[in-house]
C-alpha cells in the first residue's frame, strides 16, 4: 500500500498535538525568539507605563512565548498579538499568528475578522505614535505621510501573513484530498482485483467442467462402441469368423479414431494449443486452450464428420453405428429438416449420442426408439428404450455418472428443458427441446 492518507495519518511521532518532532522543534523555536524580541521590547514599554522594567520583561516572555500554540490554538496566538500592539511589542507574533490562523481550517469569516482586528490595530497605534513623535518634534513630516505611513504599515504586517497561509492551507487541503482519493482508488483497485480473481476462479471452474465435457463426449461414445464389439467378437469368433473379422476391422476403426482425438487434446496440453509453442520453464497451459481443443476433437465423432462439428445430418450415421455393434434402433423424424446454429445442431447431436452411449452401457440388447422433431421454433428429441432383453452382450460398461449431467448442462445453457428416467415399462427415456434460434 502506498504512504497515503491512513499511512499518512498513523505517521505521527511528534508530542502532544505536533504530527512530527521537527514541527515541534519548530515551533519552540519560533516561541523562544518571539519570547525574546517581546522581552527587549518590554524595557520600553515598561518606562512608558511606569511599572517596574522586570514586569514589563516578564510580559513580554509570556506574551512572546504564545507561539508555542499556534497549531493547536491560532485564534488565541491572534488575540494576544491583538492586545499587545498598543505595547508595540509582538512584532514576530502577530505575523506567524496570522500566518497560522489563515493556514488552520477554520472558517474564512473567522479568519478575515481577526486580520482585520489585527490590520486596525496596527493602524491605529502606528497612527498615534507618528502624531506623538510629529508632536514632540522628533519627526518632521507632510501630514498626508502619517495615514499613508500607517496604511502602508498596516497592510504590509497584515496581508502577506495572510495570503501566504491561505495558499499554504488551500495546498495542505488539496494534497489531502488527493491522499484520500488515492486511497480510495488503492481500495477499489483492491477490490476489483479480489473480484476479478473472483471471476477468474469461477471460470477456471467452468473451463474444467467444459473440458471435462467435452472429453467425456469425444471418447465415451466410441469407446463403449469398442467394448461392445469386442463382447460381440468374443461371442462369434468361432461361430462366424466373417463377422469376427467385420467386428475387428470396426473396433480397429474406432481405436484409432479415439487415438487420433486423445493425442490432439494431450498435444494442445502439451504444447499450448494449435500452433503455439510450449510455454518456456514448463508453464501451465490456459484452460480455454484445452477445452477448445477439446471442442474440436468432440466436432470429430463421425466417421467422416465435417469441420464445423456435428449436426443433425449425421444421425442416420450415428445411429447406423449403434445397429452395427448389435443394438436395434428405430429412428423416426417429423416435420422438415432445416439447418439450426452451430450450437443447436451439436447440442442435439450430443444428446442422442450419449442417450445411445447409455443404452449400451446399461440396457444391452434393448430395443431403442429415437424420435426427432423439428418444429417452428424448437427442436425436440427423445430416445428411449425398452427394458433388457437379456440376450444382447453383456459387455460390463463402466458408468461414471456424468453424461446425463453433461446432456442437462448442454440444453439448459441454450435455454432448453431436459427432462430424463424411467419409464412405467421398465425402460429409460431421454428427452430435449432446444429453441431454435
Amino acid at each position: 500500500m502506498t504512504t497515503t492518507g491512513e499511512d499518512h495519518v498513523t505517521a505521527r511521532g511528534g508530542p502532544w498535538w505536533w504530527e512530527r518532532r521537527r514541527s515541534a522543534v519548530l515551533d519552540v523555536g519560533l516561541a523562544a525568539v518571539s519570547a525574546l524580541e517581546c522581552g527587549v521590547e518590554g524595557v520600553p514599554f515598561a518606562w512608558e507605563a511606569g511599572i517596574p522594567v522586570a514586569v514589563g520583561v516578564v510580559f513580554g516572555l509570556a506574551a512572546g512565548s504564545v507561539l508555542l500554540v499556534r497549531r493547536r490554538w491560532p485564534i488565541a496566538v491572534v488575540l494576544v498579538a491583538i492586545a499587545v500592539t498598543p505595547a508595540a511589542m509582538g512584532f514576530l507574533l502577530g505575523i506567524v499568528g496570522l500566518y497560522s490562523l489563515a493556514a488552520s481550517d477554520l472558517p474564512r469569516r473567522i479568519i478575515g475578522s481577526l486580520a482585520g482586528m489585527q490590520s486596525v490595530g496596527v493602524l491605529i497605534v502606528m497612527f498615534v505614535r507618528m502624531r506623538q513623535d510629529i508632536a514632540r518634534g522628533d519627526v518632521e513630516v507632510g501630514d498626508w505621510l502619517v495615514p499613508f505611513a500607517s496604511v502602508t504599515m498596516a497592510l504590509g504586517v497584515t496581508a502577506p501573513p495572510v495570503l501566504l497561509g491561505l495558499y499554504v492551507g488551500a495546498r495542505r487541503r488539496l494534497m489531502e484530498s488527493l491522499r484520500e482519493r488515492a486511497d480510495s482508488l488503492e481500495r477499489e483497485l483492491q477490490l476489483l482485483a479480489e473480484r476479478a480473481e473472483e471471476r477468474a476462479e469461477w471460470a477456471r471452474g467452468e473451463e474444467r467442467t467444459r473440458i471435462a465435457r467435452e472429453m467425456h463426449d469425444v471418447v465415451a461414445h466410441r469407446v463403449s462402441l469398442m467394448v461392445v464389439h469386442a463382447a460381440a467378437l468374443q461371442a462369434v469368433a468361432r461361430k462366424d469368423p466373417e463377422k469376427a473379422v467385420r467386428n475387428a476391422a470396426l473396433v480397429g476403426d474406432m481405436g484409432r479414431q479415439a487415438l487420433t482425438e486423445l493425442r490432439e487434446m494431450l498435444g494442445v496440453l502439451r504444447a499450448g494449443g494449435d500452433g503455439v509453442r510450449a510455454r518456456p520453464g514448463g508453464g501451465s497451459v490456459p484452460l480455454a486452450a484445452v477445452g477448445a481443443a477439446a471442442a474440436a476433437a468432440a466436432s470429430r465423432v463421425a466417421a467422416e464428420e465435417s469441420a464445423e462439428g456435428p449436426s443433425l445430418a449425421e444421425i442416420d450415421e450415428l445411429v447406423g453405428q449403434s445397429a452395427a455393434a448389435g443394438m436395434v434402433v428405430d429412428l423416426s423424424v417429423e416435420g422438415e429438416y432445416r439447418s439450426y446454429a452451430r450450437e443447436v445442431e451439436a447440442t442435439a447431436y450430443r444428446v442422442v449420442q450419449e442417450a445411445l452411449t447409455n443404452v449400451h452401457k446399461h440396457a444391452a440388447g434393448a430395443k431403442t426408439y429415437v424420435r426427432l422433431a423439428h418444429r417452428v421454433s424448437e427442436i425436440a428429441m427423445q430416445v428411449e428404450n425398452e427394458p433388457p432383453s437379456g440376450v444382447g452382450s453383456s459387455a460390463g460398461l463402466p458408468s461414471g455418472g456424468n453424461g446425463l449431467v453433461g446432456m442437462r448442462e448442454r440444453v439448459s445453457a441454450l435455454g432448453g428443458v431436459f427432462v430424463s428416467g424411467p419409464t412405467d415399462a421398465g425402460g429409460f427415456r431421454v428427452s430435449a427441446v432446444i429453441p431454435a434460434s
